[in-house]
């Protein structure tokens, strides 16, 4: 416990110094808002992947894995292939470079702007400002059960705590001292999971003998699950069955594709000089994902090996079904259990160092892009100030980020209440929803702003709002576990949810109660929005010009 306090100390007071130093470089709004736009390249990188990857890949998706196997590898796949391949090269040049062109400095102003449109920005800033606080609270929730398990405090308690922390130096140093302290948090994920993943595997007898132990165990899963598709940890479920689209439409389509157009991610590309070092930033970003989500993906499922047959070395007893039962009710806590009973000491103080660390750093980001949404897309768009000053534009962000801060925490607060007992992970399922309704609000509108002069401002209001509606209808009416838990549904039809009826018009490898928002929001976003800029006048070819000019 010693060192746990030393290691938290000290990751605590640099955390507070880069903050400080965020703070007394932010002068203008562009520091508040995109970081100056002269951010190194590294420093970029590692903010962009601990941005990206929190405690809900390590601690939600990680405990999501202990359940659903190592299936949850495809979403490393999608991670690396869209949220750094695709997301650098094939967006983050022309973002970078709209963004300068338009005088952008936020993911709404820049698709706004790119339309000319005052209404897309303040729908964009709205739809941030009601889904990524479900989406923040999910990581506070991860990351309060990481400090509950660490120090056994109380969840209110551990709550508060990070929450006062992370506010602090994200209201007063803007995204200078968001990216600074993500680009220290970065590091110390990187190194703290590479060497969970080393001795997990020593502790196995390899990796090959690891996976060995872990097949054996098949029997197990499918006594448990096998009538939802679950063939063990190291297989993939059943094709067609509940877990196989709980994993491949959920967890990797919706949240593998989603990365793409998100706000806290999109903005990042602005802050760097040129596009070269864009370039040089997306190798580094690879690297960093296939760390971070590859080792809590292997952990997760090999924890099961661990619950079953080793003794805690906290309490010297086997767990026995242990695993199990977490993975039906306190998902959430596998990896935080399975670091405290079965790794060294000094190791799972390593590790909690590392998911505050994960935790900390994505939450900033939140507070960071809801604080703007609120302040410059939604609330200066439908109230333009008489007069406007640097001082003042910095000051009106800052109170903007403390609303959505308090927001948020009320709903850290009220989520594990509400979404006790349930079978999938509370910050699994808060990540899974924000990034399917991004991906199928902002994607085709993103895409065709960046890319085609064709697309219109009608095309593109109309398709996101097709998208964003199209997923809130499939989350309130059909998504089985959503519907019930939202229960408007249950108000206006008497029904759980639509589900069994739309099944009796589909085979039966369909299972519509497991399909993700984003299989079928984000093709109807797609035929509004083409089908839309097919009917309507295109923009003037002056502001197209200056949107697509090169330099």
């Amino acid at each position: 416990m010693t060192l746990l306090f030393i290691l938290v100390a000290a990751y605590l007071l640099v955390t507070g110094y880069l903050g400080y130093c965020g703070w007394r470089g932010t002068k203008t709004p562009a520091d508040y808002l995109t970081a100056g736009g002269q951010i190194h390249p590294v420093v970029m990188a590692l903010s962009y992947g601990a941005t990206f990857i929190s405690t809900s890949a390590i601690v939600g998706f990680g405990g999501a894995a202990a359940m659903f196997g190592m299936s949850l590898h495809w979403l490393t796949f999608f991670n690396i292939f869209f949220g750094i391949f695709i997301a650098f090269v094939f967006f983050g040049t022309r973002t970078r470079t709209l963004g300068r062109h338009l005088q952008a400095h936020s993911f709404p102003e820049l698709i706004g702007k790119r339309f000319a449109s005052r209404a897309l920005q303040i729908f964009g800033g709205g739809v941030i400002l009601l889904f990524m606080p479900i989406y923040t609270a999910a990581v506070l929730i991860g990351a309060a059960n990481v400090l509950v398990a660490g120090f056994n405090l109380n969840y209110d308690a551990a709550l508060l705590l990070l929450s006062l922390v992370v506010g602090l130096y994200v209201i007063m140093g803007g995204l200078k001292g968001v990216m600074y302290t993500d680009a220290l948090q970065g590091a110390i994920m990187f190194f703290g999971l590479l060497l969970v993943l080393a001795l997990t595997y020593s502790q196995l007898g390899g990796v090959t003998a690891a996976h060995e132990k872990l097949t054996a165990l098949a029997p197990l899963a499918i006594e448990k699950w096998g009538a939802l598709g679950h063939r063990g940890w190291t297989a993939m479920p059943e094709w067609g069955s509940r877990f196989w689209w709980v994993v491949m439409s959920q967890i990797a389509f919706g949240v593998g594709v989603g990365v793409i157009a998100q706000p806290q991610l999109v903005v990042r590309f602005m802050t760097v000089k040129n596009n070269r070092e864009l370039h040089r930033a997306a190798a580094i970003g690879a690297v960093f994902i296939l760390v971070t989500v590859g080792v809590a993906y292997c952990v997760g499922p090999l924890a099961n090996w661990f619950f079953l047959n080793l003794p805690s070395r906290v309490t010297g007893e086997v767990f026995g079904q242990l695993a199990v039962a977490a993975a039906d009710n306190q998902i959430d806590m596998v990896i935080p259990l399975f670091m405290r009973h079965f790794m060294p000491p000094w190791l799972s103080d390593v590790f909690f160092v590392t998911l505050l660390a994960a935790a900390m750093s994505t939450i900033s980001s939140q507070f960071h892009t809801m604080g703007v949404a609120a302040s410059r897309d939604v609330f200066a768009p439908l109230f333009p100030p008489r007069r406007t000053d640097d001082r003042r534009a910095v000051v009106a962000a800052r109170v903007g980020a403390l609303f959505v801060f308090v927001w948020s925490v009320l709903i850290a607060e009220a989520l594990p209440r509400y979404w006790a007992g349930e079978g999938v992970a509370i910050i699994a399922r808060g990540t899974a929803v924000f990034f399917g309704l991004c991906a199928a609000t902002f994607l085709p509108l993103f895409i065709g702003g960046l890319y085609s002069r064709r697309l219109t401002r009608a095309g593109a209001v109309w398709g996101g709002v097709a998208g964003f509606v199209a997923s809130c209808v499939w989350l309130f009416f059909v998504k089985q576990k959503e519907s019930a838990d939202l229960r408007l549904c249950e108000a206006l039809t008497g029904k759980i949810c639509l589900a069994p009826d739309l099944q009796k018009w589909l085979p039966d490898w369909v299972v519509v109660a497991e399909v993700d928002p984003t299989v079928v929001a984000l093709p109807v976003a797609l035929v509004v929005t083409v089908v839309v800029s097919a009917l309507t006048r295109p923009l003037p070819a002056a502001h197209l010009d200056n949107c697509f000019r090169r330099s």
